[in-house]
């Protein structure tokens, strides 16, 4: 699983990270795919809750299974805490994202040529996030017509998007993903992204770093737990400084108001009822004076 690709270049010190749950074939798949990076991985860490997460996965030189209590913070952590000795930059994939075969490579090169590049996020050309999702095929197809050199831009002091976003440890040295962003995480990455910056590190997304991201609706959390996460987390976030106040009630808001108004007649994919009734919840919190971002676990 995962062995090496002859006659491609290795990239010394670049691994690549990726949390999973509940999707064992989900995850051997795009495990599969980075098979076809120009620039290969020296090391890549899948973060699971139990084997069977892993499904058939096996551990190699390359390929390393981490386990950790459930929730994407932990499970990103996890990674962080099993990297090599040697490692100088991590990318973090969702399980359901698949970089074009060139993204390693073009997000590596903008990291050797500037020495202050902290964070790179990458360009999602189909994200079925915001549908029912896409299937395997219509990402293939998407990314063998997509070329990264039609997409020569790179947008600066743009908060990583976390199906696809990578650092530089040194940059990042110390930091950890907020734990009390439990279960989705929702927001996490935007918080680590805040935090890097503060250290002074530039923060880019790089449009030829193309990527297609399914958007799987399998294994997520509830939409009452989620929903609470929606308000709760941008509360949060904005109290430890890694949203301003108006960043924060935009993101709270626009997820009230489009749960309900959806609540009438939901999408067959999305749990409306559940997340408004999440989000009502948390505002009760917050309202009560409570910031608990951990409180979605109980719900």
């Amino acid at each position: 699983m995962l062995g090496m690709t002859q006659n491609v270049e290795t990239a010394a010190g670049f691994c690549v990270g990726i949390a999973t749950k509940g999707r064992p074939l989900q995850v051997r798949s795009v495990v599969e795919h980075l098979r076809r990076q120009t620039l290969q991985p020296e090391a890549v860490i899948v973060a699971c809750t139990g084997a069977e997460d892993a499904g058939d996965l096996e551990q190699t030189g390359r390929l390393s299974i981490a386990k950790s209590r459930p929730g994407l913070a932990r499970q990103r952590n996890a990674v962080l805490d099993r990297l090599p000795a040697n490692a100088q930059f991590i990318a973090f994939f969702d399980d359901d994202f698949y970089p074009h075969d060139d993204w390693l490579r073009v997000v590596h090169e903008a990291f050797r040529s500037d020495p202050t590049l902290a964070c790179v996020t990458g360009h999602v050309v189909a994200d079925g996030i915001c549908g029912p999702g896409l299937t395997y095929d219509e990402a293939m197809r998407r990314l063998g017509s997509a070329s990264p050199a039609a997409y020569p831009w790179v947008t600066e002091s743009y908060s990583p998007y976390g199906c696809n976003m990578a650092f530089r440890l040194s940059a990042i040295d110390g930091l950890r993903f907020d734990e009390r962003l439990v279960l989705y995480g929702w927001l996490e990455d935007r918080d680590f992204g805040a935090r890097t910056a503060r250290r002074g590190g530039r923060r880019i997304k790089l449009g030829a770093a193309l990527g297609v991201h399914l958007g799987v609706k399998t294994g997520r959390v509830s939409g009452r737990r989620f929903g609470f996460s929606q308000v709760m987390n941008p509360y949060y976030l904005r109290r430890k400084r890694s949203m301003t106040t108006g960043d924060a009630l935009r993101h709270a808001l626009k997820n009230l108001a489009a749960n309900t108004a959806k609540s009438l007649w939901p999408e067959s994919y999305v749990d409306r009822r559940g997340r408004l009734l999440g989000n009502l919840i948390a505002i009760g919190e917050i309202c009560a004076g409570r910031c608990n971002p951990e409180t979605a676990e109980r719900l």
